[in-house]
């Protein structure tokens, strides 16, 4: 947008929105900032026990030793590897095979009831029979993250499929189009940021069974860290990897929000 063309009005609405956007931030700030100044000096008044509840001053005293001793970084990164390849496998795995029900309506009829049982139940009780099954590995911790996940996005594409503008189809067939043509020119493109959505949703998905998956099986991981910290009552470990975790959450969740307006200002 040329600012040569816009109106004065215009000019003072994006400056108020931008304005707005940036008030909003320092709210934020402002809110984390505060919280941590209570946390901190309840703790330094005595109104909190610090050994149950830590602290702020706490917590970057354990990440500085934790650091030193090359630990944080190597579970972080390990929770990290395993929460990116579940979740590729994840949106890889239910594109294709959302695609094979949409091409089938009679393979979608009856496995329909299948994805259904399988999305309703609780994943947290399939991790220590894949433990069994598979042994305690990465590979059964990346599987745990993609059960969690990808049976909802596969039931949740097929119904986007499915709500796509049926004229259009009929237009594309009335022109010679075949099935592939139909997906590629406007199935996928209407569902784009259907697919975008579920991304947001996944990421955060596939994060929760890798962790799940950690606290059974794995000697390494933010995971691990937790419930090992749990046990021997090292509760700054366990304090300090969830405020990881959830930084790690934001930090994936905003690189597909990058993602999701990047579509938007191509559309």
């Amino acid at each position: 947008m040329n600012p040569n063309t816009l109106s004065a009005a215009q000019i003072a609405f994006l400056q108020a929105h931008k304005r707005r956007k940036i008030r909003i931030h320092l709210y934020r700030i402002s809110i984390l900032i505060l919280f941590l100044f209570l946390w901190e000096f309840s703790t330094y008044k005595g109104w909190i026990d610090d050994f149950i509840f830590s602290s702020p001053s706490k917590l970057v005293l354990c990440c500085y030793h934790m650091i030193l001793e090359n630990q944080l970084f190597y579970h972080i990164g390990i929770t990290l590897f395993e929460t990116i390849v579940s979740f590729l496998l994840v949106m890889l795995f239910s594109l294709v095979f959302t695609i094979l029900l949409w091409f089938s309506k009679s393979l979608t009829e009856t496995l329909d009831p299948y994805l259904v049982v399988l999305n309703s139940l609780p994943k947290s009780a399939l991790a220590p029979l894949l433990i069994v099954w598979l042994g305690a590995n990465y590979k059964t911790i990346i599987l745990t993250g993609i059960s969690v996940a990808i049976f909802g996005t596969i039931l949740n594409l097929y119904i986007g499929f499915q709500g796509v503008d049926p004229e259009k189809i009929k237009l594309i067939r009335t022109l010679g189009g075949n099935s592939r043509q139909v997906l590629l020119k406007v199935i996928l493109p209407a569902n784009l940021g259907n697919i975008i959505g579920l991304m947001k949703v996944n990421i955060g998905l596939c994060l929760v069974g890798v962790i799940i998956g950690e606290f059974i099986s794995s000697k390494c991981g933010l995971g691990y860290l937790i419930i090992y910290g749990s046990q021997v009552f090292k509760l700054d470990w366990v304090i300090l990897s969830i405020l990881i975790l959830c930084c790690i959450a934001v930090l994936l969740y905003s690189l597909i929000g990058v993602l999701e307006r990047r579509q938007k200002h191509n559309m």
